[in-house]
């Protein structure tokens, strides 16, 4: 034993309290800078949070200060036009109320059935996990890749032209990996004594699936969605890419429509030297704001609905 590790007796001193021994003191000393490392980190990402809060503040002080006076009635019942008091949102809100409201769909029943797939049904196996492993590879592809892939697919080969379908067909592929991803996560973590407890009953696998496992990771599952959507609804390359125009004067009727999008005619106000045009830009980024947090608002409220009846 060496001499640092010779435990020191107490002593009394002259104010009778007994001094601490060497170990207690090293002890101290250890605990005193893990606190400091723990207060240190603590601060440097209280940090890294405010200085994110503080530039997302800002920004959105400046859209709303250039923009809040031009969202007007007219800006919604006027189409796109090269005088800024005559030009509105018409057609790129009502396009992207298209192309958003077949994406949805699509993803959802694509997504969420490729994730039981995998999960339930497919067999674990080398093929199975190279599937996994490209699926979860495509989530982190630039989306300019899926528009390319959708001018190739949708465009040209099945003849959809630059139509809402071809659109929405395009945004699906691109968001499709982060559904599956997420879904299978919400799925894998139902607890298997659930579904042996459904089969011992005498219900068939699907129904197992379908009143048990489905009600069970349907928050996980929309929180996916919620994420897919966030991403798709502020997309331009793809759609760029498969012919999406900047300036229509019609609003969509049909799927097989033309279309333009609101970050499209975003980019196109801003690309113009007139400073009425960056105000009409800043009035298109408040209002794509307020379609994506209604959008999420809903499912964030689907999503906790669930989590109760659980």
């Amino acid at each position: 034993m060496s001499a640092e590790e010779v435990v020191i007796h107490h002593q009394e001193g002259e104010s009778g309290s007994p001094t601490l021994s060497l170990v207690e003191k090293r002890e101290r000393s250890h605990f005193g800078f893990r606190r400091w490392k723990n207060r240190l980190a603590h601060g440097l990402f209280l940090i890294s949070t405010m200085i994110g809060v503080i530039v997302l503040g800002a920004l959105l002080w400046n859209v709303v200060k250039d923009g809040w006076a031009w969202v007007t009635p007219t800006f919604f019942n006027n189409f796109a036009s090269r005088l800024p008091e005559q030009a509105g949102i018409k057609a790129a809100f009502w396009g992207t109320i298209w192309v958003i409201g077949l994406t949805v769909p699509l993803t959802f029943i694509f997504g969420v059935g490729t994730a039981i797939y995998l999960e339930e049904y497919a067999r674990k196996n080398r093929f199975t996990r190279f599937i996994q492993l490209n699926i979860s590879n495509l989530a982190g592809v630039p989306s300019i890749v899926f528009g390319i892939l959708g001018l190739t697919l949708f465009v040209r080969l099945m003849g959809l032209g630059k139509t809402v379908l071809a659109g929405s067909l395009t945004m699906t592929l691109l968001v499709l990996p982060i559904v599956i991803v997420a879904a299978r996560e919400a799925i894998s973590s139902v607890p298997n004594n659930l579904r042996l407890a459904s089969l011992a009953m005498g219900a068939t696998q699907w129904q197992t699936i379908r009143r048990v496992v489905l009600p069970y990771s349907m928050p996980g599952i929309l929180t996916g969605v919620i994420l897919a959507l966030s991403r798709a609804i502020g997309e331009t390359a793809p759609l760029i890419m498969i012919g999406a125009v900047s300036f229509i004067a019609f609003t969509p009727g049909y799927a097989l429509d033309a279309f333009t999008v609101m970050p499209i005619q975003i980019y196109s106000w801003v690309s113009l030297p007139q400073p009425a045009f960056q105000h009409l830009a800043a009035a298109g980024i408040l209002v794509l704001l307020a379609m994506l947090l209604s959008m999420n608002a809903f499912a964030v409220f689907l999503r906790n609905r669930f989590s109760k009846d659980k």
